[in-house]
């Protein structure tokens, strides 16, 4: 007898929606009857264009990217962006800022510092990146090519409620753990980009939305498979572009669209998390690890006070169908990520668990 789905909170690769997987699966041996699967098809072939081309047109409108920005799809995730962010753009000074408020910020910065002079304008770790520094915390370099950031943090389960204001230095941001999870005003970045296995399609790929007059400033080194510009001019296509992604991506977007679009996916994340921050508000057992001002609708992290019991539950809470709910291995607890794929019931269901668990052990 075949396993029934399971809630899945894990933190990237993430759960997709059912109705998606389901599209996918009666397309997968041929595709809008052309005889074949979008993983066998050129991408240069007339089918896969228009695949393509409605993907994109699609991001745009969800987003409200404005012309005066370009969307790429680039491989390699998110990472790969954490080399190709400062080859194309720390050029045009020498020098970038960083927010470090997480592990990603973190590695993305010592990235960066291999290609220029990497600046830290601020940083959380002094306490375990548990919080979001103010405005009043940043520090801005009189010459930086970009700020970046990292909107938010997986791990540590916390999420920047605002955008820094930098003036004229171009925001560069990680949006991979919230992109499509609220709308976002384009126009105040640089370049935003995203690892889409979180919220928009299995992983290998990264979005890239780059403004495009900071696009051709690259390093000499730059590859040209990491070159902005040249991405841009031959439209994600300089080599096989990761196609079935972005097909999937395709999906992923018309199911959004017909949820209600973005705002839709807003006031789900909303839920969501209120209804774990409200049980951990009134826990006897549990309690939430970020500063309630911090706190990250996307990835809940919390914990008892002690180890064994956490692994515990992490332990019991699999057996029950809710699995991926251990922490990182860097702050250990439990950590229930929740994306736009995961029903409300699901988050339902797991505090109820946690419910019957804390009376059990409290």
């Amino acid at each position: 007898m075949a396993q029934e789905r399971i809630y899945n909170f894990s933190a990237g690769p993430s759960m997709l929606p059912l109705s998606v997987l389901e599209k996918a699966a009666s397309e997968l041996t041929n595709f809008n009857g052309s005889g074949m699967s979008v993983m066998e098809m050129s991408h240069r072939s007339r089918v896969y264009q228009d695949i393509f081309d409605e993907t994109k047109s699609l991001l745009k409108t969800l987003m409200n990217i404005p012309d005066t920005h370009e969307v790429i799809f680039m491989q390699g995730g998110a990472t790969f962006q954490f080399a190709a962010v400062p080859m194309n753009l720390i050029g045009v000074t020498g020098t970038a800022d960083y927010a470090v408020t997480g592990n990603f910020s973190s590695l993305a910065a010592k990235e960066a510092a291999k290609y220029g002079n990497v600046h830290i304008s601020t940083s959380s770790e002094d306490r375990n990146h548990t919080y979001i520094p103010r405005q009043s915390q940043i520090s801005l370099s009189s010459d930086a090519s970009y700020f970046h950031y990292c909107a938010n943090n997986t791990i540590y389960g916390t999420e920047w409620d605002y955008v820094p204001d930098t003036g004229s230095i171009p925001l560069v941001c990680d949006f991979s753990s919230s992109i499509l999870s609220h709308q976002i005003d384009i126009s105040k970045y640089g370049v935003i980009y995203a690892g889409v296995q979180k919220n928009m399609a299995p992983a290998g790929m990264a979005v890239v939305i780059i403004r495009r007059d900071l696009a051709g400033h690259e390093l000499p080194c730059t590859p040209t498979i990491m070159n902005y510009k040249i991405t841009i001019d031959k439209d994600s296509m300089y080599n096989t572009p990761p196609t079935y992604n972005i097909y999937v991506l395709g999906l992923v977007l018309k199911w959004i669209q017909e949820m209600g679009g973005i705002q839709a996916m807003d006031d789900l994340r909303r839920e969501r998390s209120s209804l774990l921050y409200d049980f951990l508000d009134n826990s006897r057992l549990f309690h939430g690890c970020a500063d309630r001002e911090a706190r990250s609708k996307m990835n809940v992290t919390f914990r008892t006070d002690s180890d064994t019991l956490d692994s515990e539950f992490s332990k019991d809470a699999a057996s029950h169908g809710f699995e991926n709910l251990k922490g990182h291995r860097l702050v250990g607890g439990m950590r229930a990520s929740i994306y736009n794929a995961m029903p409300v019931e699901g988050v339902k269901k797991l505090v109820e668990f946690m419910k019957d668990f804390e009376s059990k052990h409290s």
